[in-house]
C-alpha cells in the first residue's frame, strides 16, 4: 500500500513538472535575444522559439558595389542570435533537467 502511495505522489510530481516545463517553453516565445555583426552594423532579434523577429541594417553598410559583404554580415548576425537563443533556451529549460541535455525535450 505504501508503495502505491509513493508511486501516486511521484506521478503527481512528474505531472506538475511537465506543466511547469510547458509553461516555460511557452514563455520562451516572449523572450528575445540579439545577435549582431560588423560592430552592430547588422542586428538580428530572435525569440526563444528561434523565430527571427527583427533585422536592423545600418544604412552605411548598404553598398550596392559590395552586396556580398552585407549578406555575410546578415548571416553572421543571424547565426550569433541563434546561438544566443540556444543558450537562453538551455538556461531556461536546464532548471528542469539539472543541466542535462535531453535530445528532443526542447
Amino acid at each position: 500500500m505504501k508503495n502505491m502511495q509513493q508511486m501516486q505522489q511521484m506521478m503527481k510530481q512528474v505531472k506538475k513538472m511537465q506543466e511547469e516545463m510547458q509553461k516555460a517553453q511557452e514563455g520562451l516565445k516572449d523572450k528575445t535575444v540579439e545577435g549582431s555583426a560588423g560592430g552592430g552594423a547588422v542586428t538580428v532579434t530572435v525569440d526563444g522559439h528561434k523565430q527571427v523577429k527583427d533585422i536592423v541594417i545600418k544604412p552605411e553598410v548598404v553598398d550596392p558595389e559590395d552586396v556580398e559583404m552585407l549578406q555575410d554580415l546578415v548571416l553572421a548576425a543571424v547565426n550569433d542570435a541563434m546561438r544566443k537563443a540556444d543558450e537562453m533556451v538551455g538556461k531556461e529549460m536546464g532548471r528542469f533537467t539539472g543541466g542535462m541535455n535531453i535530445p528532443g525535450l526542447f
